[in-house]
């Protein structure tokens, strides 16, 4: 096999070679590439053809890449400038949202004039299944925080009360918290309740009206509020909104279920309410 190939390519080799001389002397004599090139420019001609063909493919590919490769440069330059767009977009609702916020904080002293107060920030929560609680960023070093103190959003709605002061920050346990309660009313009718942190409720954030005088009407979708009986809060405070009004499995009493008419987890800026008049 090995000599039969060689063989063969002599043979190829040996004829390539005589085309060519042949080729040579018919241009320097006859002045013309003669005969036998013309016959092997027929015979490559469908070689030359295809190999144009291919050429042009290739070109055709190229030029293709070359506009994908525009098209992305384009595409990146295009994300950008919306990346661009969305933070400065963010940017201006951060600010448009903080303005609003201090309007509201100076719509919440104009309200309250009666109130000391002081504005605290929420550095960490300390939420678990057997408490709610977050830590804020004043204690007895830097204000007049003292235990026992209410806290409420700038829309007068009671989130919880303190239950620790350190040197510079302070402890607040939340409304959702087993061991908080508040007196309490409903809506506009005589009477009062007990508003409560409930173990069995506030995994699924609420928390229970107990304790409700026989008279006091208590229905789904009605505000429960601060009585300001005991002292301990100011009258008026919102703490939720009743959800489902049952009676004790004792038969004695009701109590209803009660949700925070605010999501307690997305609050960042609260007052500690220092000082009010208490009812006589």
């Amino acid at each position: 096999m090995k000599t039969l190939l060689t063989k063969k390519t002599i043979i190829i080799a040996s004829a390539s070679v005589i085309v060519a001389i042949i080729t040579i002397i018919s241009v320097n004599v006859f002045n013309s590439p003669g005969p036998v090139t013309g016959v092997a420019n027929a015979v490559t001609r469908p070689v030359r053809a295809l190999a144009s063909t291919v050429a042009n493919i290739f070109e055709t590919i190229y030029a293709s890449i070359y506009k994908f490769e525009s098209l992305m440069n384009d595409y990146e330059e295009v994300m950008r400038r919306i990346v661009e767009y969305e933070a400065n977009v963010r940017d201006a609702t951060e600010i448009a949202e903080e303005n609003i916020r201090l309007r509201e904080m100076l719509d919440f002293r104009q309200r309250h004039p009666d109130y000391d107060h002081e504005m605290v920030q929420l550095k960490n929560w300390g939420s678990d299944n057997w408490s709610s609680s977050f830590e804020i960023d004043m204690g007895y070093m830097n204000s007049a925080i003292e235990v026992g103190y209410g806290v409420a959003t700038e829309y007068g709605v009671l989130i919880g009360q303190v239950a620790e002061v350190r040197a510079t920050t302070s402890i607040v346990i939340t409304i959702l918290d087993t061991t908080f309660s508040a007196a309490a009313v409903v809506g506009e009718g005589s009477g009062g309740a007990t508003v409560k942190g409930d173990f069995m409720f506030m995994r699924n954030g609420l928390l229970v009206l107990d304790h409700i005088d026989d008279d006091l009407i208590v229905i789904p979708g009605a505000y429960v509020a601060t009585s300001g009986l005991g002292g301990v809060f100011p009258a008026g405070l919102i703490v939720g909104e009743i959800v489902e009004v049952s009676r004790h499995t004792s038969g004695i009493g009701r109590y209803a279920t009660v949700k925070p008419v605010r999501e307690i987890d997305t609050i960042s800026t609260v007052f500690v309410i220092t000082n009010f008049e208490r009812a006589g």
